[in-house]
């Protein structure tokens, strides 16, 4: 059934956020920008990206659970969950050969399949199987086959979470493993964003299943409050300040100045117009928001070779369509965007991903990030009571702020993970702003941080290109010698471990 089709079919309240998602800039998680390692820097799967993996990578479906953690009826439900598995570089079974197992986050996996390239890159050299596993309710792993009718109902979107997630990728790679008669090929998690953060709890929570895990950009860290609220935006306000002084004076002053006009009579109509809206502004927020968006877009995926947020200062501080301060900034915009009819509030109907993660938001995931009195932006604070109206509003839940560090951990991570943590890198970019929740800090001899100055969000899982600058071959480079030595470790662990059962089988059958 076709996205259009579905959406027709959705009940009043959830097309109701549909609608408000498509043309109101200033619903409260337009703000908060998602945990993707994709979203800001691909629109769409590339023409040639189908044919060219076609051939490497061969498409399963796994009878997935719908509830791992109960035993009621409803319990037993299941649903056909996506895997893909490139064989081509795997040494095999025989020579327990590792496995590179992609988790996937909230997206479609073909995503992650075109753009995401460390595991492939990879595998090569390590002789691993790589396998690309779709999280539950995203792209075709959704129960009864349709997102609309699953996320409509109540007690089945309740089973729409991290820790179902995780218990779907154990059930898989364990089914796999011993499909393949490979019970001890090391398997190696790897993640980005959303996805990190689920390759490190898996780790944490899976050690008998994952040997290690690559956690790519993973703010483990901006939960319940462990990171103040505004660091996000601290962030974005580093970046483009170190990218130009005057740029970033231009945007501290532009709020005041938009401000000034929509006071104005016909003010909205004015800003409409000089900024080339796509409709006509209803509130100066819906202008502001948009700048706050395309500016913490810049700088979460400000990366070789475009590098959007020197893009846009350059483009400010040129103000090819006027000096003053509006003029400046639309010029931002416009070099941000690219050619287009018009620029700000345009029409665009949320994906199914977008929907699902608002959900998850409501239910889980709960991020706080505000804007205080230390950025280039309006103040305007995270309150939890604005987002649980809204949650209790489109879904009929309160969020959980405290069950993410409840149940996976996170305050005071330094000491209990040197405790009994192991084999997670937890890899960052500092200008990307998720940066300022992740672990910057080697907690043990192996539970550690491999970050660049200059990297962006979850960069090092991506696909490499030839224009990679050096501090991100060696950012790559360094993950891969870590992994490298988990496994050279398990090999000789596994060599003694064969080697004491034959001793002990020895002297059963003498006694």
């Amino acid at each position: 059934m076709s996205s259009t089709l579905q959406f027709q079919r959705l009940p009043f309240k959830l097309f109701s956020l549909l609608i408000f998602l498509s043309f109101n800039t200033a619903f409260p998680y337009d703000i908060i920008p998602r945990l993707d390692p994709l979203r800001g820097r691909v629109r769409r799967l590339p023409e040639t990206s189908g044919a060219s993996l076609s051939d490497d990578f061969q498409t399963f479906y796994y009878t997935q659970t719908l509830d791992h953690f109960n035993y009621r009826p409803e319990s037993y439900t299941t649903f056909k969950q996506r895997y893909l598995i490139n064989f081509k570089y795997w040494g095999g079974a025989n020579v327990s050969a590792p496995i590179f197992a992609y988790l996937g986050a909230e997206a479609p996996i073909e995503y992650d399949l075109a753009f995401v390239g460390f595991l492939t890159e990879n595998a090569a050299q390590f002789g691993a199987l790589v396998v690309y596993i779709e999280h539950r309710f995203y792209g075709e792993s959704v129960p009864f086959r349709s997102f609309i009718k699953a996320l409509e109902n109540a007690n089945i979107r309740g089973h729409f979470n991290s820790a179902q997630a995780l218990a779907d990728y154990a059930e898989i790679l364990i089914y796999l493993k011993k499909k393949l008669s490979a019970p001890y090929s090391p398997v190696i998690v790897i993640g980005g964003s959303y996805g990190g953060m689920l390759a490190s709890w898996f780790r944490l929570k899976y050690p008998h299943v994952a040997l290690g895990a690559l956690a790519s950009s993973a703010p483990l860290l901006y939960f319940d409050n462990i990171t103040p609220q505004d660091a996000y935006f601290w962030v974005v306000t580093k970046d483009f300040r170190e990218a130009s002084e005057s740029c970033y004076q231009t945007i501290r002053k532009s709020w005041g100045e938009i401000d000034k006009v929509a006071s104005q009579p016909n003010g909205l109509s004015i800003l409409s117009q000089r900024f080339n809206t796509c409709y006509p502004l209803k509130d100066p927020s819906d202008l502001k928001q948009f700048l706050i968006s395309i500016y913490a877009d810049a700088a979460q995926y400000d990366a070789p070779p475009d590098y959007r947020v020197t893009m846009i200062c350059d483009a400010i501080d040129e103000g090819p369509f006027g000096k003053d301060i509006l003029s400046k900034i639309f010029a931002g915009v416009v070099a941000y965007s690219g050619t287009s009819p018009c620029y700000v509030n345009p029409h665009e109907t949320p994906t199914e991903s977008d929907l699902g993660w608002e959900w998850q938001t409501c239910s889980e995931m709960m991020i706080p990030l505000g804007r205080l009195n230390n950025s280039m932006f309006q103040t305007d604070p995270f309150t939890v009571s604005s987002l649980i109206k809204q949650c209790k509003t489109e879904f009929g839940v309160v969020p959980r702020p405290h069950w993410i560090t409840t149940y996976y951990g996170g305050n005071d991570i330094k000491l209990i993970l040197q405790r009994f943590g192991s084999n997670i890198i937890f890899s960052n970019g500092l200008r990307d702003p998720y940066s300022s929740g992740g672990i910057l800090e080697n907690i043990s001899d192996t539970v550690l941080a491999v970050y660049t100055v200059n990297g962006s969000h979850a960069l090092d899982v991506l696909r490499a290109e030839a224009t990679d600058p050096q501090w991100l071959i060696k950012q790559r480079k360094t993950e891969v010698e870590i992994i490298k030595a988990w496994i050279a470790k398990y090999y000789a662990d596994l060599l003694a471990y064969k080697q004491k059962s034959i001793y002990r089988l020895k002297q059963s059958l003498r006694s």
